[in-house]
């Protein structure tokens, strides 16, 4: 007989899949993403110095913060690995904007889900999140692309909704 405080729960975890992978400084080109002191960036430049008496050929990055703006460098053993971000990016419709500057965003299966504000922190988010309110203000149907990755999401582009119907 079994008893009813016998029951197995289960959490509700994520995926499993990782937030970072290893990957050779080497292999990271220009465009590419990486992380630099803890953060997601995207390498804006890349250089690459000849082996020295030391041995080790060197790669000089230079790379934005994906979500700041903020520029960051770093150079690393060309031989050496370093975390690469995964970044998911999703597209999602604008639904609804609050005065709270929350976003109402639908995805292409009906799914609804209000917990992202504009875009905020730099220049580049505030100039964003303008065009979006101005956008919204006009009643014009948004397409928003929200970028994901280690944990943090935002919305980084925006562009009208083809008139299909």
């Amino acid at each position: 007989m079994s008893d009813v405080d016998d029951v197995e729960t289960f959490d509700a975890v994520e995926s499993g899949a990782s937030l970072v992978f290893p990957m050779q400084a080497g292999s990271v080109r220009k465009g590419g993403f990486m992380v630099i002191k803890g953060r997601p960036t995207k390498v804006i430049d890349v250089t690459t110095s000849k082996t020295g008496k030391h041995g080790h050929a060197k790669c000089h990055f230079i790379a934005t913060d994906i979500f700041t703006g903020k520029k960051i460098e770093e150079l690393v053993p060309s031989s050496h690995n370093l975390e690469v971000p995964n970044v998911a990016r999703e597209d999602y419709t604008l639904i609804d904007l609050n005065d709270e500057g929350f976003l109402g965003l639908m995805d292409a299966t009906g799914n609804v889900r209000e917990d992202l504000k504009l875009p905020s922190g730099h220049e580049d988010a505030e100039a964003l999140a303008r065009l979006i309110k101005a956008a919204w203000d006009e009643g014009k149907e948004l397409i928003l692309t929200v970028l994901k990755a280690m944990g943090e999401e935002q919305v980084n582009a925006s562009k009208e909704a083809p008139k299909g119907e």
